[in-house]
């Protein structure tokens, strides 16, 4: 039986649920390949809009499963190859996904678990969780994760944290830029509908090419090249039927057509 469910509701949200409470919610081979068809079919699904990450017991994710671990230690290298590249598929697969993807971290994540929260669009926490990238003590390095740790907790941060594996809290996280808000335990899935009910306000069209935007610009220079892609962008969504709605109906002062109703 999968320890990854996906339920889609009426209202638009794919919840994808790692359900290994007795693991932590450890990765492994097995669970890596679930999540990944999980967001794959959430990602292609014409009914969901928004997908939802979110872990059952006391552990968001432990990061790699021990037996796991203790498989990969007799591994080839060509095997390890092949099961980090897993990895990567994983990651880049919530990076990616055209829809936004809220995460509920209800408690700790390390290593892996780090990297899955940072490769989502927005991050909710509770203020009891604890976040660790632990790696070097296992003589190993966060690379699979790292592009996305670093791109969410800046650089500076992390060459204090790959190398020192230390703790550190829901409130470090949040000053950090690892996760967006912290609240209460009691308040998680309130702050979860309460981002839903602003994304609900949104075009669909405009918040996936929205997406598309913030990896296209980032780290880059304002030069001609980008001046005249950004430009494109614009007048294409300008031009779309969802665009010209959602400009016709703030114009005559009513909710436009495609406007869910949360």
């Amino acid at each position: 039986m999968s320890s990854v469910s996906t339920e889609f509701d009426s209202s638009g949200v794919a919840t994808i649920t790692l359900s290994r409470p007795e693991r932590h919610n450890a990765f492994d081979d097995v669970v890596i390949a679930d999540l990944t068809t999980a967001f794959e079919q959430a990602n292609a699904a014409p009914q969901a809009r928004w997908i939802v990450l979110q872990s059952t017991g006391p552990s968001f994710s432990a990061g790699a499963d021990l037996n796991w671990m203790r498989r990969m230690a007799e591994y080839s290298d060509e095997e390890n190859l092949r099961d980090s590249l897993e990895l990567a598929r994983l990651m880049r697969v919530v990076d990616s996904s055209p829809k936004p993807v809220i995460v509920l971290v209800q408690g700790a994540a390390f290593g892996g678990g780090v990297g899955l929260v940072a490769a989502c669009d927005i991050a909710i926490a509770v203020d009891s969780a604890t976040f660790a990238l632990s790696e070097v003590r296992l003589g190993l390095v966060p690379a699979v994760i790292s592009p996305y740790v670093v791109a969410a907790m800046g650089a500076r941060a992390c060459r204090r944290y790959f190398v020192t594996a230390e703790r550190f809290s829901a409130a470090e996280a949040h000053r950090l830029g690892l996760v967006h808000e912290v609240v209460p335990a009691d308040q998680l899935h309130a702050a979860r509908d309460r981002i839903l009910q602003a994304l609900a306000a949104g075009g669909e069209q405009a918040q996936s090419v929205a997406k598309e935007l913030v990896g296209a610009v980032a780290h880059r220079a304002p030069d001609a090249d980008l001046g005249a892609w950004t430009a494109q962008r614009i007048a294409q969504v300008r031009a779309s039927a969802e665009g010209r709605e959602g400009v016709k109906a703030f114009l005559e002062k009513r909710k436009p057509a495609w406007r869910r109703g949360r």
